[in-house]
C-alpha cells in the first residue's frame, strides 16, 4: 500500500466518478489506509463502496447546479488534501470512436467535450477552494495518453483524442492560476493505463499482453504517483508507472 508519506496526517479526500472501475478502487484503496480519515465519493447514483470512510454524495457532472451543490456540502465539512476526478467518456451515450473523418460528427465531439473537460474544469472551478491552504494538496483528473499531440502515431479517436488534450490544457491553466495563491498546491494530470473497465473493454483485444490492468493496480500506481509529486511536476501529464508524458 502507498504510504502518502508527503501528505498530512489525516487526509481528506474526494473522488469523482466514485462508481467507475477506477474511481470504485480509489476509494477503497484509499478507505483501507491508515492515513485517510474521510473518503467522499461522489456519484450520480450514489452506489459507492460502503465503509466507515466512504461518505456517499450525488453529483452529476453534467448539471453545474449539482457541482455548486457539492461544493456547498463539502466547504461545510472542512479542507481537503486531495481531489481525484476518476471520470471519462470515450464510447456510449451514442458515441464511439472515429476510424476515420468520415466517422466524425458534432454530436461525438460535443459529448465528449462535455463529459471530459467541461466536466472536470466546472469541477475544478468550485472544488479548488475545498482544498487546505497549507501543506502539500492535489487536484487530479483522468487523461489519457491518447491525448498527447506529440505521441500521436496512429491516428483517429477525434473527438475522445481532442478531448484529453483540451482536457491536459485546461489542467495547465489551474496550476498556473492556482498556483499563484498556493504555492506547495499540484494540479495533474493522470494516465491509468489500459484498465480492464467499461470504458476500453471493446478496445481490449489490441492490447499487448501484460499491458491490460485491473481498476486496482492502476489505481494503487496513480497513488503512487500522487505520494512522489511536488509543485516542480504541476501542470503535467503522469502515467501511472510515473513516467511523464510529454504534451
Amino acid at each position: 500500500m502507498t504510504p502518502l508519506a508527503s501528505f498530512s496526517d489525516n487526509m481528506r479526500v474526494i473522488v469523482i466518478g466514485a462508481t467507475g472501475g477506477i474511481g470504485r478502487a480509489f476509494i477503497e484503496s484509499l478507505a483501507a489506509h491508515d492515513r485517510v480519515t474521510d473518503v467522499y465519493a461522489l456519484s450520480r447514483t450514489g452506489a459507492v463502496p460502503r465503509g466507515d470512510k466512504i461518505k456517499p454524495l450525488t453529483f452529476d457532472f453534467s448539471d453545474v447546479e449539482t457541482i455548486k451543490a457539492g461544493a456547498e456540502v463539502l466547504r461545510e465539512t472542512g479542507k481537503f488534501d486531495l481531489i481525484i476526478v476518476a471520470t471519462g467518456l470515450l464510447h456510449g451515450n451514442g458515441i464511439s470512436p472515429e476510424k476515420s473523418t468520415r466517422d466524425l460528427s458534432h454530436d461525438a465531439f460535443a459529448k465528449s467535450f462535455a463529459a471530459n473537460v467541461a466536466g472536470p474544469a466546472l469541477t475544478a472551478k468550485y472544488f479548488l477552494p475545498l482544498l487546505k491552504r497549507d501543506g502539500k494538496t492535489v487536484f487530479t483528473a483522468l487523461s489519457a495518453r491518447v491525448g498527447s499531440i506529440s505521441d500521436n502515431r496512429m491516428g483517429g479517436w477525434y473527438a475522445y483524442r481532442a478531448a484529453k488534450a483540451a482536457l491536459n490544457m485546461v489542467l495547465k491553466n489551474l496550476s498556473i492560476e492556482h498556483g499563484r495563491r498556493f504555492k506547495e498546491s499540484i494540479i495533474v494530470g493522470l494516465h491509468p493505463g489500459t484498465v480492464d473497465t467499461d470504458l476500453s473493454k471493446p478496445f481490449q483485444g489490441n492490447v499487448p499482453d501484460g499491458k491490460l490492468f485491473t481498476a486496482e493496480y492502476s489505481a494503487a500506481h496513480l497513488l503512487d504517483v500522487i505520494d512522489g509529486l511536488t509543485v516542480e511536476d504541476t501542470g503535467d501529464l503522469f502515467a501511472w508507472d510515473g513516467q511523464r508524458i510529454a504534451f
